[in-house]
């Protein structure tokens, strides 16, 4: 089968791409400072140690301190941050990477022990009833705080303010993180959504914070600078559980997306298996690739062989890899190279220090790939 991966993609406005191979988001916990700013010797190597990627997307990184929900996790809402920051975007750009940030908020998936004893803040106070690693170990969730109207429009505001910050720290743009049970997803679901305002009821109502999100951001950055990330079939994890509700309203999220001019949408497959769960899809690309106009990023579970499939059949446009970007920095070269893939260490992946983090080797010699 064709390289499909190795293609240049140029389809987003202004930000060329020199491959289809695209670094997921994953939380690797290494911004233990007080400040939880990116570090220059270990954030910035671990990014351009996987700078051939046609495009990284990074780690989540929290809107506010109210958003934090997992320790050593790097945020975007103090200088100090942004500046920490900048020596990634720039240690990226030096080796011809592009890099997106990824703007984050847990919503309930956090606990008093991150917020000064106070509850995290949610649609509505129903409890995940998960567990969540804090400074002082692991602990059940608790019962979250319901947004106020004014707790909405001061956490739409954090977002627009972390996009603002994230330009001013070099990213090439930003992806709203509106997937995997966090707080936006928590808006989307019945669920864990029963306000009775207009956030809450119908599906118009529980994507109306995700929309004014959308909005506040592309006031500072432009809207083909943006990409949203989605996970449908979310069931049994993070605290979700799907129902009749769930797939239609993300059909109407991606249909009514295409009124705008993103970067993309970020799609997850399944995480788990969810056969046995009536309101699921189990096939996302080819689900929702009839229903939007614009790029889509395809995530979870594949290799080099089935990410050039989805490619090949019209999907995806673009597939996110995760885990095997932990452990192999030159994914690009060893797929263009054929090279085997190495193995990751899940004992490190949220531990502290180079370890597991930018001690994996390259086993591939460096090559240009745009005409590949």
């Amino acid at each position: 089968m064709k390289d499909y991966l190795l293609q240049p993609f140029n389809n987003i406005t202004d930000l060329p791409l020199k491959n289809r191979v695209v670094m997921a988001p994953m939380t690797r916990s290494r911004a233990n400072n007080e400040g939880n700013v990116p570090i220059n010797d270990l954030h910035g190597l671990y990014y351009e140690q996987r700078a051939s990627a046609g495009l990284i997307i990074t780690e989540g990184a929290q809107v506010s301190k109210r958003a934090v929900g997992y320790i050593n996790t790097a945020g975007i809402y103090s200088q100090e941050q942004v500046e920490g920051w900048k020596n990634v975007t720039k240690r990226v750009h030096d080796k011809g990477g592009k890099i997106f940030i990824q703007l984050w908020h847990v919503g309930r998936m956090s606990h008093p022990d991150f917020h000064n004893g106070e509850l995290p803040l949610a649609p509505s106070a129903l409890n995940a009833n998960e567990t969540v690693y804090t400074p002082e170990g692991e602990k059940k969730t608790v019962t979250p705080k319901e947004m106020t109207e004014k707790d909405i429009v001061e956490t739409i505001n954090d977002f627009k303010t972390a996009a603002q910050n994230a330009m001013e720290a070099g990213f090439d743009g930003v992806e709203i993180h509106s997937s995997n049970g966090y707080l936006i997803h928590q808006f989307f679901n019945a669920t864990s959504n029963q306000r009775t305002d207009k956030y809450g009821g119908s599906k118009e109502n529980r994507v109306r914070f995700f929309f004014e999100v959308l909005d506040a951001i592309k006031e500072v950055v432009p809207e083909q600078k943006i990409g949203a990330r989605f996970n449908p079939s979310l069931h049994g994890i993070f605290g979700m559980q799907m129902d009749e509700e769930s797939i239609p309203t993300f059909e109407y999220i991606i249909k009514k997306l295409n009124t705008y001019n993103l970067a993309y949408i970020h799609l997850s497959e399944p995480f788990n298996d969810v056969s046995d769960v009536p309101y699921a899809v189990q096939n996302i690309a080819s689900h929702f690739r009839p229903l939007y106009n614009g790029n889509i990023i395809i995530n979870a579970g594949f290799d080099k062989e089935s990410g050039n499939e989805v490619i090949q059949k019209g999907n995806a446009d673009m597939v996110a890899y995760g885990k095997p970007y932990i452990s192999n920095p030159d994914l690009v070269e060893r797929f263009a190279q054929d090279v085997p893939l190495a193995d990751w260490n899940e004992e490190t992946f949220y531990t502290t220090g180079h370890k597991g983090y930018t001690d994996y080797e390259r086993a591939t010699t460096e090559k240009v790939l745009e005409n590949a």
